[in-house]
């Protein structure tokens, strides 16, 4: 068979096809152009899943007649100077898109300049028709109108493999919320079948707007319980807000990452998050975040994808090392901070369902029974053996309000031996005493780790536990990083290992039970990690059994000391797993579950 060459028809829908893969790569494309005509504000609409329609319109700078006629040819940019692809600055500059959407959709572009009349040009299947005179607006409004009907008409076999329209409007949905994350200080409008679904107006500060637009988009809780991230560092600037540990996920949706104002999905990105939040969630828990980098253009490349969604560094580690230490320290300057969706899921917990609130009628229905029990009822302190035995301990304690300047308050009682509970000066704390403990065990050994070791403390008479040969083999694998971490053990025979000592700091715990779940925990981590990873795994297993157990009793000079380093220690408002280690109830809540408000 010989060679021929294609026709220029067929070249183009089969860019169309890397370009525009669905309505949302079109819808893509379009506000791009926009942004990189100067537009404040970009109006979006679509209907039937953007197949009927996809129209785009900006208040840009415009375009003049013989702009308009070089816009739908392949490869005709005013974005690329010099032909230059190592100092990218635009969202575009491949110079076609509007050549792929017009080579199988029916295309219509009127533009007008501010000084100049509008203008109009159409594009159906590839065949084109003008430019040529439009009414366009009214005279000295600039801007861009581009209107794509029947998109792959010219090619059905695409058309096929198009979803249903729902599924294409929130992919339409997911690529304007993105772009319009990046640019607060642009208004974005997007209707889907003539239903108003996304109006965001400009925010003036773009530090302090840009989490008001994200706010808007992600939601309210992630404006509440974000932390901000800034720093720069040889040059690359990281910018934006990291979602609190005890505020996540169980996937990765709602983690946006932009690089130089264009959203991306890059793995090494969303691996450097992973990493940073590794001490703090759950394997199958994800956090919430909005990370934007700014550097030199020609510090990445990203030309790498049709789509523009993808990105190669020059110094890839110095990024993902930067990506770690900063949403790092962010956490750590929220100190003790949870997450205030915990309270509010307590509060809902304690609401009757389907119950509402009527003037100052009590919600729950009292029977005449009731009441009688209610005034029979004789209180389990003073009656005899047949009332049930509650375990709760009120500690004497002063009557006078906590200082304001104890975020944690001053604790008033412990339920179940499991529980503290404590006065703020607003409100009332529950700590759960163990995965509290937990948190404060794990940062005072990654302190000593990083100080040069754990103190150890050999035992006086070794613990032999008894394993399988392939535990016995991992544990013994892992000796030296275990003995950093001050617990030294050996192989004694096939199918056992002998602990000889003990971090000093562990106290009496269940050896056998810790063995075994290092074991575990090595097996499940293997050789992917890193050595200090494996480290930090390690403990954290190490520190769950040092830590103070559910069921022990604590006076109140220990619940006390627990509040006090809990202020102290940062990250103690989750343990090692992302649960929440204490719940915070406002008084005016508390208030409002009994009617007060």
């Amino acid at each position: 068979m010989r060679i021929r060459r294609l026709s220029e028809g067929t070249i183009n829908r089969i860019a169309a096809g890397e370009v525009v893969e669905r309505p949302a790569s079109a819808v893509k494309e379009l506000v791009e152009n926009a942004l990189d005509a100067g537009a404040t504000r970009i109006d979006i609409a679509t209907s039937a899943g953007g197949a009927d329609l996809v129209l785009v319109e900006d208040n840009g700078e415009g375009m003049e007649m013989d702009d308009l006629a070089l816009a739908v040819e392949r490869h005709a940019t005013s974005k690329l100077r010099d032909d230059d692809l190592s100092t990218i600055r635009t969202m575009g500059f491949r110079g076609e898109a509007l050549p792929s959407i017009g080579a199988v959709a029916r295309l219509s572009i009127a533009s007008r300049t501010k000084a100049g009349e509008a203008h109009e040009i159409r594009v159906d299947g590839g065949a084109m028709q003008g430019p040529a005179p439009a009414s366009f607006r009214a005279k000295g409004q600039p801007g861009t109108r581009v209107d794509v009907r029947e998109l792959f008409y010219a090619t059905p076999a695409r058309l096929k493999f198009m979803k249903s329209a729902r599924s294409e409007d929130m992919a339409t949905t997911d690529v304007v919320k993105r772009l319009a994350m990046s640019r607060p200080d642009v208004a974005f409008t997007l209707t889907l079948d003539g239903r108003r679904t996304l109006d965001l107006e400009v925010e003036a500060d773009l530090f302090a707007g840009r989490l008001k637009r994200l706010a808007k988009i992600m939601g309210r809780d992630f404006g509440d319980n974000a932390a901000p991230v800034d720093v720069t560092r040889e040059g690359v600037h990281i910018a934006g807000f990291a979602g609190l540990p005890t505020y996540n996920r169980a996937n990765a949706a709602t983690q946006f990452l932009f690089v130089n104002g264009r959203p991306v999905r890059d793995k090494l990105l969303i691996g450097a998050v992973r990493g940073a939040y590794a001490d703090f969630l759950a394997r199958d828990r994800h956090p919430a975040l909005a990370l934007f980098l700014d550097c030199d253009p020609s510090f990445v490349d990203v030309n790498v994808h049709p789509a523009k969604t993808e990105v190669r560094f020059r110094d890839a580690g110095l990024v993902r090392g930067l990506i770690v230490s900063s949403l790092k320290h962010a956490l750590a300057d929220a100190g003790h901070r949870a997450s205030t969706t915990v309270a509010g899921s307590a509060l809902a917990s304690f609401r009757p369902q389907n119950t509402p609130y009527q003037n100052n009628v009590h919600p729950f229905p009292v029977s005449p029974q009731m009441a009688d029990a209610a005034r029979n009822f004789q209180s389990p302190l003073f009656a005899g053996s047949a009332a049930p035995a509650y375990s709760a301990r009120v500690e004497e304690a002063p009557v006078e309000a906590p200082p304001a300047d104890l975020p944690l308050g001053v604790a008033r009682a412990q339920l179940h031996e499991t529980y503290v509970v404590a006065q703020t000066a607003d409100g009332i704390v529950i700590v759960d005493q163990h995965a509290a403990h937990e948190r404060l065990v794990y940062e005072r050994m990654k302190a000593a780790l990083a100080a040069g070791g754990i103190a150890r403390q050999p035992l006086l008479i070794p613990e032999v536990v008894e394993l399988d040969p392939a535990e016995v083999d991992r544990i013994a694998s892992r000796a030296g990083e275990l003995a950093e971490l001050g617990l030294i053990i050996e192989p004694f025979g096939p199918d056992a290992v002998m602990v000889r000592e003990v971090p000093a700091m562990l106290g009496k715990a269940d050896l056998k039970g810790l063995v075994r779940d290092l074991a575990d925990d090595i097996a499940e981590t293997g050789n992917a990690l890193s050595l200090k990873e494996r480290l930090e795994e390690v403990s954290g297993t190490l520190a769950c059994h040092m830590s103070v157990r559910a069921g022990r009793r604590l006076n109140a000079e220990e619940m006390n000391a627990l509040l006090r380093e809990m202020e102290a220690t940062p990250h103690s408002g989750q343990c090692n797993h992302g649960r929440p280690t204490y719940v915070e109830l406002k008084l005016s809540d508390i208030e409002r579950l009994f009617g007060r408000r």
